[in-house]
């Protein structure tokens, strides 16, 4: 059985193919229709448990049953972010946590326990013909890590996961992966997991 998970779910990005914020647009997902964020932290919270949503200063958001933590400065990127989320994980007494991106409507609880039975890598990530850094299993303590690759000029996820322990999970093409970046996207996305 796989060690408990904290989720972080990454929701302060600046959506600029999407035109708005990405967060909040509504969309019919696996749950009916509701916000992405909504989406996201309920098939997150099915597994993981605290559930941090790391959102953009003076960012709105709907009511969760996550904890909103604001990120310091806008415009970084996910790596600060990330390390936030670890940061608060590690707190509150975890080792590892989920990390994914807030345009993952179709996220499910599944795919979280196929990463989280994988066990003794830094990053756990799914692989389907490339990686998804935003949808993966992170040790809580490479938030200081992480805050030397900022501190250093870096802003990719790829620095991190180049730098550290990382297992690749091969699995088939699957909507929980599919990232929802424009308005084109809502209209061919899936509509069931």
């Amino acid at each position: 059985m796989s060690s408990p998970l904290a989720g972080v779910v990454l929701a302060g990005g600046a959506s600029r193919r999407m035109g708005r914020d990405k967060a909040t647009v509504i969309c019919a997902g696996p749950r009916g229709s509701a916000t992405m964020v909504e989406h996201v932290v309920a098939a997150v919270s099915a597994r993981c448990e605290p559930v941090f949503v790391i959102a953009a200063p003076g960012q709105a958001l709907p009511a969760l049953t996550a904890t909103v933590l604001r990120d310091e400065v806008r415009g970084v990127g996910p790596l600060l972010a990330t390390g936030r989320g670890l940061r608060a994980a590690a707190q509150a007494g975890f080792d590892r946590a989920f990390v994914c991106a807030v345009d993952m409507p179709w996220m499910t609880a599944e795919l979280i326990d196929e990463l989280a039975g994988h066990v003794g890598a830094d990053v756990v990530l799914p692989w389907d013909g490339r990686d998804h850094y935003l949808a993966g299993v992170y040790c809580t303590a490479l938030a200081d890590q992480i805050d030397q690759l900022v501190a250093a000029g870096e802003r990719s996820m790829r620095a991190l996961v180049d730098s550290v322990n990382t297992q690749r999970i091969v699995m088939s093409p699957t909507p929980a992966l599919t990232n929802t970046n424009s308005a084109a996207d809502l209209s061919t996305a899936p509509s069931t997991a």
